[in-house]
């Protein structure tokens, strides 16, 4: 092909190769460390074909930074003479920043700080940039985690001008007739359950039975809409985090403390204003009748997880009728939802227990019990009716403007590529062409449970998914079987559904939604779910920080793991109890010399054939770990 201009966002490994996707159908192009024109990683650049090929690759070059995706890089400064280098903690970023003593703030060699980039002009040289933020020093538990933080786009502390407008609610809130254009729930049996460490309550269930042997249950949501008014600035900057982060040790919350902890949160034994969806449902576990709309609550507990989960195994205490029949709806609602083809992906997830410095002393599993699945299957109610509700009463073909949440099929090519991996491991993923269904996934799922390749075929399913996102064009959500889906279940944490509150209660009090509003909420629907991404992002990085960090102790030791990847610089191994993930490097592997057998998913001996193949369980030693980096280095024992 000639030389053509393309237009869009280019991609940039770590070791400064760039890729750029022209189309589905065809291959990336590539683009060289020297035709990037300092061009870094989600750049939108202008790029020309240059009509040669290394490798079967197409190559191009980079003609125009249109726009930056960022400046802003996070690292530790590196003394040179007089002044500095920043090591940036993105790995996609292939260059130093040189950092001039007078633009160092003072900043010291071994110092975690964020810089931002004031010129680059040769591609070949470092760029330069100043010092905009110092966190703390490199290593230490809270300048690790702030740093995170920052390197995701995110900022800690809330303005002055946020933090007085939520405090200003606090008095106006006391004078308010809170029963005003509110339902009255007060007397109705309510509690909140939620994890052990959990701060902010977003959601209480409220249960009744009715004289006809039907309940009468409420799913009651925190009315964070009352409160963050659109275009105040608690709404600006609630907007601009898109959500809260959850990282090892700290909540970054979206909204001011006195909001998310306090006014906003459901605390027991507090009348507080929820946003409430209430439905009667019978003993079989179908919707019969449901009401949307402002009310006045008081939960008269609140349970962790796992005291719901006592009083539910010892068959007795508080409330223990309640949270048997709420259990026994639930296991209905979820027998029904896979009946109709959603996808259990039940992944293990670590928790870590840290000293008094930050240093984590235990990693641990998350447990998931019946109490998790049961408030899960009440958000899951709760938010596919409001979706349902506001899709139907819009009129059915209507696009008026509303904020769903889907998840398109996945993509051909991924499904018949996770279909040959699952069979390399000796199971089957019926599909046609990589046209795959739900009940498809959900059967091959089931068919793996308790096998030794268990963890990695979730995990690989998982890969293969197209990624949830928000959006005003409902096309339903492929993982949970839904046709009509929405975030309404948690607005303290998440801003999307703050949206979905406002909409809905306009839709209640004027009737349909204008059409002409749907670009505005589009953008703000593709933002929120880049932020999400973003916030995903900085939570794994923290988990690999802390799981390298307790496994650094460990050198020299033993373990047992499973292999957890291929490639052709070595075996990825995954740890047994802390989920770590590691390298057994090819070049350490001496007793043969090994190959990627990419067809078996296997490296494999060329003079013994001994083979590591996906899901074998291995004993390896750690000999090396780096938490800089955030990588661990282990032999075959």
């Amino acid at each position: 092909m000639g030389s053509q201009i393309f237009e869009g966002i280019i991609r940039v490994t770590g070791k400064g190769v760039g890729y750029f996707s022209v189309s589905d159908k065809e291959d990336d192009l590539e683009i060289q460390p020297e035709n990037l024109n300092t061009a870094l990683n989600r750049d939108k650049v202008k790029i020309e074909s240059l009509g040669k090929v290394i490798f079967g690759r197409k190559q191009a070059k980079v003609v125009e930074i249109i726009e930056r995706h960022k400046l802003d890089f996070v690292g530790t400064l590196e003394k040179d003479g007089e002044n500095f280098f920043l090591k940036p903690n993105d790995k996609r970023m292939y260059r130093d920043i040189f950092v001039p003593f007078d633009s160092a703030q003072g900043g010291f060699d071994k110092e975690k700080v964020q810089v931002k980039i004031t010129k680059w002009i040769d591609p070949s040289k470092s760029p330069t940039g100043e010092v905009i933020r110092r966190i703390g020093t490199a290593g230490e538990h809270n300048a690790e985690m702030l740093g995170i933080v920052y390197e995701s786009g995110f900022e800690v502390d809330f303005p002055p001008e946020v933090e007085k407008e939520a405090n200003a609610w606090k008095e106006k809130h006391e004078k308010e007739n809170k029963l005003k254009d509110r339902k009255d729930f007060r007397d109705v049996t309510t509690f909140t359950i939620d994890p052990a460490d959990a701060k902010d309550f977003d959601d209480a269930i409220s249960i009744k039975k009715l004289d006809n042997g039907d309940y009468e249950i409420g799913v009651h949501i925190a009315d964070v809409s009352h409160f963050v008014i659109p275009n105040s600035n608690l709404d600006k900057e609630a907007k601009k985090r898109g959500t809260s982060i959850y990282l090892v040790d700290r909540t970054i919350p979206m909204l001011p403390e006195v909001l998310s902890n306090d006014l906003c949160s459901l605390n027991p034994n507090e009348d507080k204003y929820a946003f409430s969806a209430v439905f009667v449902i019978d003993k079989s576990g179908q919707v019969k009748e449901r009401w949307f709309g402002k009310t006045l609550i008081n939960s008269d507990k609140r349970f962790s997880y796992e005291e719901a989960q006592e009083v539910l195994d010892q068959k007795s205490g508080t409330f223990y009728e309640e949270l048997q029949t709420l259990n026994d709806l639930a296991y209905k609602l979820r027998e029904e939802r896979f009946r109709k083809g959603a996808i259990d992906f039940e992944t293990e997830e670590v928790k870590f227990e840290l000293d008094s410095l930050g240093k984590p002393i235990r990693v641990f599993k998350k447990e998931r019990k019946d109490t998790n699945k049961l408030i899960e299957d009440f958000m899951l109610l709760a938010n596919k009716e409001v979706a349902t509700y506001m899709h139907l009463a819009n009129g059915k073909d209507s696009r008026a403007a509303f904020v769903y949440r889907i998840h398109d099929v996945p993509d051909r090519e991924k499904i018949i590529d996770l279909a040959t991996f699952v069979k390399a491991l000796g199971f089957e993923l019926k599909h046609k062409d990589g046209e795959t269904t739900a009940e498809n996934i959900t059967k091959m799922l089931r068919s793996v449970e308790g096998s030794s390749a268990e963890t990695l075929i979730k995990t690989a399913s998982i890969r293969a998914m197209s990624k949830a996102i928000y959006s005003t064009a409902n096309i339903g959500h492929f993982g949970l079987a839904f046709d009509y889906y929405t975030h309404f279940t948690s607005p303290i944490r998440r801003y999307p559904d703050l949206l979905v509150h406002r909409l809905l209660l306009r839709f209640l009090q004027k009737g349909s939604i204008e059409q002409d509003e749907i670009a505005k909420y589009e953008y703000l629907a593709k933002e929120a779910s880049e932020r999400e991404l973003e916030a995903a992002d900085a939570e794994r990085t923290s988990i690999k920080y802390k799981q390298v960090e307790y496994m650094s102790e460990l050198v020299g030791q033993e373990f047992d793991a499973t292999v957890s990847g291929v490639s052709e610089w070595g075996v990825y191994v995954e740890e047994v109890n802390t989920k770590a993930e590691g390298l057994v490097k090819l070049r350490d592997m001496k007793d043969d010399f090994y190959e990627l057998n990419e067809k078996l998913y296997a490296i494999v001996g060329k003079n013994t054939g001994r083979k590591y193949s996906l899901g074998d369980k291995v004993r390896v030693k750690l000999i090396n770990s780096d938490t800089d980096r955030k990588t661990l280095d282990f032999v075959f024992a």
